[in-house]
């Protein structure tokens, strides 16, 4: 069979027994692997054969359950990482250096703001931060000569804010760079930001692709549709030959695989951000049923989003599928079939009272997390984000009031009693 839909890939991709194998993917549960010659192995350190010789840098169930989601993605390669903010330092640093420039959106997750704004820049990266709403023409404007990625979230954590993913990705193309989205939220069954131009994507797979919160874990996937060699000077690490193989050239040897073989051949040997094959396996199994909760987690939002914004006590509420929501047009463009369970709302009486709403929950729960199978509910102001000034709150989207509820695959009238009992006491 050809062509399976995205339900039938959920549960068949990456791995493919044969006659007599495993019919469910082996924990493949070792550091090293076997080989008859020291020419054997010779060969693989120097990325002549393929092969796994050691689990930082490849692993058979490990690259099975990649597979699975470049698949999902609709791109060529990927690879895993022990966390999704692992994925998106990867991700930027695989062709960013000292002395380079990111164009980032600012409505993004507090702690990649805080990768690119503070980390990185200790690194002599430097970044501009621009709206999620920017023009062609703004985004062009925020490009440098020395700029080598434009970042942004297909929809941000926990703004909500839906990147325009076309015209960023023109701006960044006509500028000769790579557009890098994450898509942790939506997930490939609302959103396949390659249709729409991206380069690369990147997911914190501990959200909803795992989806019971068991593991953390990130992953980094490639479209294979930018031209590495067209920009020669500008990324020289993928065209140029590494001293440190024996003068390969990535995008000589491995066309539109260069990209994820040099993240693996030199991030992951160096930095060593691999997940565990049995983390893997846990990944696989959230996998096969992504299709049927995301679908699930979406028909509840709605529905509570909806309610949200009847109650008295809700200043607002933003959730990009209601009519009323600024984002609603590019939702319906993007995500036709739903954004995700993220609702974020206010309620009066500010921080005080959020905190005495979220302190009268029994269903929902108070967690960090987020986009798993329970609901839960979170301030990000004085948790995820509360490195961030009140300025920096503002411009990323996530007031000091705001709080953010993921809704979870529960009957839905059962979380609407929970945050109803809990509203009459504030």
């Amino acid at each position: 069979m050809s062509n399976k839909k995205i339900e039938t890939k959920c549960l068949h991709s990456g791995y493919t027994p044969k006659n007599g194998e495993p019919r469910m993917l082996p924990i493949v549960q070792s550091t090293t692997f076997k080989y008859e010659s020291s020419k054997e192995m010779g060969d693989l350190f120097d990325l002549k054969a393929e092969g796994y010789f050691y689990s930082r840098l490849a692993n058979p169930t490990n690259d099975a359950v990649a597979a699975k989601i470049a698949d999902l993605e609709g791109g060529v390669a990927a690879i895993l990482t022990s966390s999704g903010q692992a994925a998106n330092f990867y991700a930027l640093f695989n062709i960013v250096g000292a002395g380079d420039h990111i164009v980032a959106s600012s409505a993004i997750y507090g702690g990649t703001f805080n990768l690119i704004s503070v980390t990185m820049k200790k690194m002599g990266i430097d970044a501009t931060f621009i709206a999620p709403d920017s023009s062609y023409e703004e985004i062009c404007t925020a490009i440098k000569p020395n700029t080598k990625a434009v970042f942004g979230e297909v929809l941000a954590n926990p703004a909500l804010a839906v990147l325009d993913i076309e015209t960023f990705a023109k701006a960044a193309h006509d500028n000769g760079v790579p557009l890098i989205v994450d898509n942790t939220f939506p997930t490939p069954i609302n959103c396949r930001p390659f249709e729409f131009g991206a380069d690369i994507v990147t997911h914190s797979t501990s959200k909803y692709m795992d989806g019971h919160a068991t593991v953390v874990g990130g992953v980094v996937v490639d479209s294979g549709n930018f031209d590495w060699s067209q920009y020669p000077q500008k990324f020289a690490c993928i065209v140029d030959p590494d001293p440190s193989y024996h003068g390969i050239s990535y995008s000589e040897q491995f066309g539109k695989g260069a990209y994820i073989t040099k993240l693996t051949a030199q991030l992951m040997r160096d930095l060593g951000s691999i997940p565990s094959a049995m983390n893997c396996f846990l990944l696989n199994l959230g996998l096969e049923s992504l299709h049927l909760r995301v679908e699930r987690h979406c028909q509840n939002a709605e529905k509570i989003a909806k309610y949200l914004e009847a109650h008295e006590k809700v200043t607002w509420v933003n959730y990009p599928n209601l009519e009323c929501n600024r984002y609603f047009e590019l939702a319906k463009k993007y995500l036709p079939k739903g954004s995700s369970g993220v609702i974020s709302f206010g309620i009066k009486g500010g921080r005080d009272a959020a905190t005495a709403f979220m302190d009268s929950l029994e269903l929902c729960t108070v967690a960090t997390h987020v986009a798993d199978a329970k609901t839960c509910i979170l301030h990000p102001a004085s948790t995820t984000h509360r490195q961030m000034t009140n300025e920096q709150l503002i411009e990323s989207g996530t007031t000091p009031d705001l709080i953010r509820l993921s809704v979870g695959i529960e009957n839905a009238d059962d979380i609407i009693e929970d945050i109803e009992q809990a509203l009459t006491k504030i």
